[in-house]
């Protein structure tokens, strides 16, 4: 994009020669804007109150996620008047995954015919429904009804939060703020593992207890909308659909606080919007010439999306972009770390803990003390580094939870009750290796595939954002329903080896195709892909 006023940030980049590197000389140059350094102010009160409000839905997300492992492990007999099998509980938990993989089609068109912040409202929504649903329910088919609901919303929810995100965060501090929706997510986690061991110990067990834990889930979606309901709409989205002024008013707030009327804080607005609407410029053209502004220009939503599915697919850089961000987004879920947060209770009720929704808990607090250290770390190391140092982190702690299962003698019928031996120093080892594997993932692969947003160019981010983040429910979706039979079919050290195995292969494919967008703008992230070596060297 010739007019960019930010291409300089592009040169930088591309200059870089070499031998392939980790990145950390590409977010230097990132930093540098305009031929000089550039003074990286922290983000205002506002962007900070964006932030905290849309990521809320990281937090249901944690919450509905980290629950149902205390919950399964509480119900009892109040289901069906029966206990719950592996089969049960594998369905239960797995079903959300599927129906969030199922709603993101309908998001993603949602999303660019509606707005961003209309489906996280829309969002909210399900969430309340779901969690009253599962309260109420009393079979299990009643269950994974309301499960499924849950599903919905947060398959709208993960995709639409940090794409809105995205698009509202100054480009330097991008990261820093994508990754705050992840902080609320383990945050969620970490209070629905309390809540659960609250309500499992001091609460009616398999009467009342279980059911509080699921319908408090109502709560943050209710504060949500009436927070939301007074935050803006994301300014790229704005210009898209014909509303300048509007983005305009937005970026200033954003970018220039209370120093709006001054003149250089102006410039800087001007700037950035100018950089947009090229960019919505440039590809609406190409999207005429190649005959895919059909859709758009009748305002059909349905057409719209096919349209861009089909610019995805066909320019080589869009390829790219969702080569990579699916690739991410699927190797978050097939290490298998969702399989903790689902089923971690019913590990360490196997492995012979004698409190398994507390001993939980220490996982969940860790989870979340290394997202924040990744808060610290994503927009100074930057995203490519900070994935190939932590992913031999998470390589080491499921060989050695593997190791620490040999020492565990398991019963011979349902793999989720308790261990038929003592094997205190393998469950010691399966807990010290669980956090390792936790925290190398905490600070790397858990938060960098949601900075997908900055591989797409504008008019496919939606679509392109929505297929990787299906890719993550599809895998997610597979890992609930496959973890308990595959600790039965191949033994549980053998699934983490497993698990391992493709965290390894996961660490090959990064080193390839994964370049630096640390520090760039989204307009100028998105030309990285172009380049032979797909803006790696």
């Amino acid at each position: 994009m010739t007019d960019n006023p930010e291409e300089p940030l592009i040169a930088n980049i591309q200059s870089t020669e070499g031998d392939q590197h980790d990145g950390s000389h590409d977010v230097e140059h990132a930093h540098e804007s305009r031929g000089g350094t550039q003074h990286i102010s922290p983000p205002g009160l506002f962007i900070w109150l964006l932030t905290f409000s849309a990521g809320i839905s990281g937090l249901l997300f944690g919450y509905d996620t980290g629950v149902i492992s205390a919950t399964l492990v509480s119900i009892g007999t109040s289901l069906s008047h029966r206990p719950l099998t592996s089969l049960d509980k594998s369905v239960i938990t797995s079903c959300t995954s599927l129906f969030a993989l199922l709603a993101l089609p309908f998001a993603s068109a949602l999303a660019d015919d509606r707005g961003r912040k209309r489906v996280v409202l829309f969002a909210d929504t399900l969430f309340i429904i779901g969690a009253l649903c599962q309260a109420a329910s009393r079979t299990v088919e009643v269950m994974v009804i309301g499960r499924s609901v849950v599903g919905i919303a947060i398959g709208a929810a993960s995709f639409v939060t940090p794409l809105y995100i995205a698009e509202l965060a100054p480009a330097t501090h991008r990261g820093r703020l994508v990754t705050m929706n992840i902080v609320f997510i383990t945050l969620g986690q970490v209070v629905a593992y309390v809540v659960g061991w609250i309500f499992g110990t001091y609460g009616s067990p398999e009467t009342t207890g279980w059911r509080w834990m699921v319908g408090l889930g109502a709560v943050p979606a209710v504060c949500q909308v009436v927070i939301l309901l007074w935050m803006p709409e994301s300014p790229r989205w704005l210009v898209k659909d014909g509303r300048s002024q509007e983005a305009r008013e937005v970026i200033a707030k954003i970018a220039a606080g209370d120093d709006a009327q001054d003149p250089s804080a102006r410039r800087e607005v001007d700037a950035v919007l100018k950089s947009i609407e090229i960019e919505v410029r440039e590809e609406a053209t190409a999207m005429r010439l190649g005959g895919a502004g059909a859709g758009y220009a009748n305002g059909n939503a349905v057409n719209a999306w096919m349209e861009a599915m089909r610019e995805l697919i066909r320019v080589r850089r869009n390829r790219r972009a969702l080569a990579i961000a699916c690739l991410l987004q699927g190797l978050q879920q097939l290490c298998g770390f969702n399989s903790l947060m689902y089923f971690s209770a019913t590990i360490f009720t196997m492995v012979g803990f004698s409190e398994p929704t507390l001993t939980s808990l220490v996982v969940a607090v860790t989870n979340f003390a290394f997202t924040l250290v990744a808060l610290v770390l994503i927009d100074r190391v930057g995203r490519r580094r900070i994935l190939l140092w932590s992913l031999p982190f998470m390589i080491a702690g499921l060989v050695l939870a593997g190791y620490g299962f040999s020492f565990i003698e398991l019963p011979d019928s349902e793999i989720s009750s308790p261990s038929t031996t003592g094997g205190q120093g393998g469950a010691v080892i399966i807990l010290a290796s669980i956090m390792i594997y936790v925290a190398g993932y905490a600070i790397g692969l858990g938060n960098v595939p949601w900075m997908q947003s900055e591989l797409f160019s504008l008019n496919v981010r939606s679509v392109g954002s929505g297929v990787a983040t299906a890719t993550n429910w599809s895998a997610n979706f597979v890992i609930g329903l496959t973890f308990l039979p595959l600790m039965e079919a191949l033994s549980p050290s053998w699934t983490f080896v497993l698990y391992a195995v493709i965290c390894a292969v996961g660490y090959g494919l990064i080193w390839t195709v994964y370049p630096e967008t640390a520090g760039l703008s989204l307009e100028d992230a998105a030309t990285l892909l172009e380049a032979d070596d797909w803006g790696v060297r």
